[in-house]
């Protein structure tokens, strides 16, 4: 066999055998295979696979590579494949890219005279009518069986070329080294994948070479007879009773390729993200995304990532690279059926009982259809990945109706729930409109767990008199990974723009829970009552907007820049203003040397988790023996692990959150120093990667 060429070896300077580990391969048909057989088997198919990127998936088509492309972009439920061959095995496409293998394509089609000429010759036969659809590196023509006869045959051998014949109808003249079998067999090749690894599936005779390459397969029952017929007999092949996609969804379920992990993660977002034609990890090494990333990649823990993809138009999948080596599982979801879930249902009528702001709760009742139908989803989704007597471990309040959908699924399972989020008082959940069903959900979970012994307590009342057994449940307060965050700093040396002003410090998502519009007015109110602070302090607010789509927080956004423009107008001079505004994004390094900047951090959320960002700037400054403040909410998870170390605040009261603002300013540089210090030592939660195992371990320990 010849070998690859040297350009075909890497692609974009990824080596391609990475793709061999591990990799489990179907190479499949299209048409009356991938593409046969009822709607309802090929859905199934497509999330089967969605599910499990571990298979690598190749189509195998008489298509040309222009078909195939139509195909994807026309037909929702065709999986998207990371390889094609095409034009009946003349043609290989990376699709990840839509690049031709030049090499390969160079080899199948040595000898290859052209179409004109391949046309010309066979002009002679009537029976011969040219199929007029794209094609490439081959001619293919309509022949009748009794057609096909040897002066045909012959006319071609004399060509330099072999011949395909399908269903009856499709006469196809390739390249004498063209044809599915032999372009799957130099993929392999290249790609390094063992013959045991591979999978193959077809109905027509032009899949006839796919079956004679020694690996596993099926043959659907949708297949001309002639086929059957002659695929060699072996151990190794399926003639299936069932049609077109079940087929190929049965032979991967009787190999194992199917198999469940001993963990599902349910969380309605991935840990990566699809911007700009790549998959993207965050920047930061702290919070639940990469908290999750870090700890569930451990192999010994047997765990999937349950997560939604939503778009129409279908991502590749995530490669391990991506991933860190955690196995991630889609569930696709419409941007419409997302914008009614997410953006309407979870952020305008849960998020606001979640946060104590009952007054904000929408009563979307036109939009709850779609929330009950992503947690249905989701429910199936986990359930289809979750073996039997699985820990599943579900997050926030994104999914509060799967428990009870699951349990009824899988009463063998056992389920827990994270709440990174506040959870409100009974009085308060119960003004939710949808809040019973919620709660008959809550109750079917085996254990909840939450940052603070507040919220454990307001879900305990909750449920008091649901059921007998109530769900155990757990406190633990997440941390962040203070050797990263520590390190990092250290090797930052961040410059002060204006030594002489105190900068006082906020990095938060835009959120009225986060109360910016709060802080600006008690920013006001202290330079009207104390004007001698004029050019001797600056509020810096990194606060980047929400996901697009959120209309909950336009009200605040727009407060928030008028109220930012009225302080600044009023008291800015030619070379200073008061409030110095970043409302987007900005990379972890750069959040550490604002941390490093800032001799005050202000936090003022009226109700948050445990809140990241206070142990981060804690961190930063105790690593690098800088003195600072942080000006705490009462109302932060963190709070309650502090003992009252941080100079606290009420949010609620603007006469408070002046006070605790002055507090700060005039406090001593020995005075921070000692403080910072002693917050340091407080913080001394569990780095994410144990906080998860514990976690799990707390799930398991529930089932007891």
């Amino acid at each position: 066999m010849l070998p690859p060429k040297a350009g075909d070896q890497k692609l974009n300077g990824e080596s391609l055998n990475a793709e061999a580990a591990g990799a489990r391969v179907l190479v499949t048909d299209l048409d009356g295979t991938l593409l046969g057989g009822r709607p309802h088997d090929r859905r199934r198919l497509r999330e089967t696979l969605e599910r499990h990127p571990e298979i690598v998936v190749v189509f195998a088509t008489g298509r040309s590579l222009e078909s195939v492309q139509a195909l994807l972009r026309d037909d929702a439920l065709v999986p998207f494949p990371r390889w094609i061959i095409g034009d009946v095995g003349a043609s290989v496409v990376d699709a990840t890219r839509m690049t031709r293998l030049e090499g390969l394509e160079e080899r199948l089609r040595a000898g290859w005279p052209g179409a004109e000429i391949v046309r010309g010759a066979l002009r002679r036969f009537p029976q011969l009518v040219y199929q007029d659809v794209p094609q490439d590196g081959r001619c293919s023509f309509y022949l009748a069986p009794d057609g096909l006869t040897d002066e045909v045959k012959t006319a071609v051998k004399e060509l330099g070329c072999s011949w395909s014949y399908a269903s009856g109808r499709y006469f196809d003249v390739l390249p004498c080294r063209a044809g599915k079998g032999q372009a799957v067999r130099l993929l392999a090749s290249m790609l390094g994948w063992p013959r045991e690894a591979m999978l193959v599936a077809g109905d027509s005779l032009n899949d006839l070479s796919l079956f004679r390459l020694g690996t596993h397969g099926v043959v659907v029952a949708n297949a001309e007879p002639a086929l059957a017929a002659r695929v060699p007999a072996s151990a190794l092949v399926d003639a299936s009773d069932l049609p077109g996609a079940a087929a190929i969804t049965q032979a991967m379920e009787r190999r194992g390729w199917l198999d469940r992990r001993s963990v599902v993660v349910g969380y309605h977002r991935p840990p990566v993200h699809w911007r700009d034609g790549r998959w993207l990890a965050p920047s930061s090494p702290n919070g639940v995304l990469p908290t999750l990333r870090a700890s569930l990649a451990d192999e010994a823990l047997d765990a999937v990532w349950a997560a939604a993809h939503v778009g129409e138009t279908r991502a590749p999948r995530p490669p391990s690279s991506a991933t860190g080596g955690l196995r991630l599982s889609l569930l696709p979801v419409s941007e419409d059926r997302w914008a009614g879930y997410f953006h309407r249902v979870c952020k305008e009528t849960l998020w606001p009982a979640l946060v104590a702001q009952p007054h904000l709760i929408q009563d979307r009742t036109g939009d709850w259809p779609e929330y009950e139908k992503v947690n249905a989803a989701f429910a199936d989704h986990i359930s289809s990945l979750a073996r039997h007597g699985a820990t599943v471990w579900l997050h926030d309040y994104n999914l509060w109706l799967v428990p009870g959908i699951l349990k009824m699924q899988r009463p063998d399972v056992t389920i827990g729930l994270f709440h990174h989020t506040p959870f409100p008082p009974p009085d308060v959940f119960r003004r939710i409109p949808a809040a019973e069903r919620l709660r008959e959900s809550l109750a079917m979970l085996d254990w909840a767990g939450f940052h603070t012994q507040d919220c454990a307590d307001h879900f305990r009342r909750l449920l008091a008199d649901t059921t007998a057994s109530p769900p155990r449940t757990g406190v633990h307060p997440l941390g962040i990974d203070h050797q990263a965050v520590a390190a990092l700093a250290r090797t930052r040396r961040p410059q002060r723009e204006d030594a002489d002003a105190q900068l006082v410090l906020s990095v938060e998502r835009l959120d009225y829970a986060k109360a910016p519009v709060h802080k600006i007015h008690a920013l006001a109110t202290l330079l009207q009552q104390n004007p001698g602070l004029r050019e001797r302090l600056r509020f810096r607010l990194i606060c980047p907007p929400p996901a697009t789509g959120i209309r909950a927080y336009d009200a605040t956004r727009a407060e928030l820049e008028q109220a930012i423009t009225a302080v600044n107008d009023r008291w800015s001079t030619t070379a200073w203003q008061p409030v110095d505004y970043i409302p987007h994004n900005l990379d972890f390094t750069e959040i550490i040397d604002h941390y490093l900047a800032a001799d005050i951090f202000w936090v003022a959320s009226l109700a948050d988790g445990m809140n990241l960002t206070a142990q981060e700037y804690v961190t930063a400054r105790a690593a690098t023996a800088r003195p600072g403040v942080l000006v705490l909410s009462r109302h932060a998870g963190i709070a309650q692990h502090l003992a009252g170390a941080a100079v606290l605040t009420d949010p609620h009261s603007p006469a408070d959150l002046v006070r605790a603002l002055r507090t700060a300013l005039t406090m001593t540089t020995e005075q921070r120093r000692r403080h910072i210090t002693h917050l340091s030592a407080l913080m001394r939660f569990p780095a994410p990667a144990a906080w998860a195992r514990q976690v799990i371990a707390a799930i398991r320990a529930s089932a007891v």
